[in-house]
């Protein structure tokens, strides 16, 4: 997730560590020739740059170059293509868990600039919005057990003639039917009529491939912020089904795991805001 736009400020190099400063005339930063070598391979391997990573340059140069390297690996693999990864850097950064807005920018434009249309990317933030009903598929089961525990259920009961119904629909407009959803549908049948429309919507209307909506499930179900392991093993075997290969979801993984550069790229410029207004330099000497 690279939240930063592209440069639009020049940097001069060829000052000491303890030199760096900040040009009044136009506000830009003298970088360490140090630096300017991260900054430039950050550009010239992303295509992206902005105040976060020049912050993050200049306090840690060796990170940001480390964090290029971890970043560029599902680019270097390439089973998908660039516009699906930036579908997946949408979902993930764009989800109830994490709602990293300066990323969804940045894959936004990204996606877009990869040739992806608005409705595809309006259809991979309705698929990331179905987030909310494992607080269903989680609660939902932990409340059977805990009745089963204290003696106020004995057993499932058989689904009447609504519910057979609208376990045929959920199967038929998501194209799998999970044990997870029996006791759902059994207790609270309202609620699951309305998740089966809700959710089912890009299913119905969308124009992306099954098998790149079963991926973007993946993408969010596997973030550090959610985990939910039930989801993702359930959309590992629709995937697969549909004809994704071990590949392509190895590289929504690897998407998926750079999220923790977030704690960085939110905090380090208030680090240097900080640090500059109490006169502490920033720059090690090299």
């Amino acid at each position: 997730m690279d939240p930063g736009t592209r440069t639009r400020t020049r940097t001069r190099t060829g000052t000491r560590a303890s030199d760096h400063q900040r040009d009044r005339r136009n506000d830009t930063v003298t970088l360490t020739p140090r630096q300017q070598q991260a900054k430039d391979d950050f550009i010239e391997h992303r295509g992206t740059w902005g105040p976060m990573w020049e912050s993050i340059a200049r306090l840690d140069p060796e990170f940001l170059d480390a964090y290029r390297e971890l970043s560029m690996v599902p680019w270097r693999t390439k089973h998908l293509d660039a516009k699906t990864k930036e579908l997946i850097y949408i979902a993930v950064d764009a989800n109830a868990t994490h709602m990293y807005l300066p990323g969804v920018r940045q894959h936004v434009k990204a996606a877009l600039a990869a040739g992806a249309t608005p409705q595809e990317i309006m259809e991979v933030l309705e698929l990331s919005s179905t987030l909310g009903i494992h607080a269903m598929n989680i609660g939902v089961p932990l409340l059977v057990e805990v009745l089963e525990e204290k003696g106020l259920r004995d057993g499932p009961a058989p689904l009447d003639e609504r519910q057979e119904r609208l376990k045929a629909e959920f199967t038929a407009n998501r194209g799998y039917w999970h044990a997870f959803w029996d006791e759902i549908l059994e207790l609270d049948p309202d609620m699951f009529e309305a998740y089966t429309n809700f959710s089912s919507v890009p299913w119905k209307t969308g124009t992306l491939e099954p098998k790149i909506r079963e991926l973007v499930y993946c993408a969010f179900d596997a973030s550090a912020t959610h985990l939910y392991v039930k989801g993702l093993k359930l959309h590992y075997e629709n995937a697969l089904e549909l004809g994704a290969t071990v590949g392509e979801i190895l590289e929504v993984l690897e998407i998926a795991s750079v999220i923790g550069v977030h704690a960085a790229t939110s905090s380090v410029p208030i680090l240097v805001e900080e640090a500059e207004a109490a006169g502490i330099p920033l720059a090690r000497e090299d």
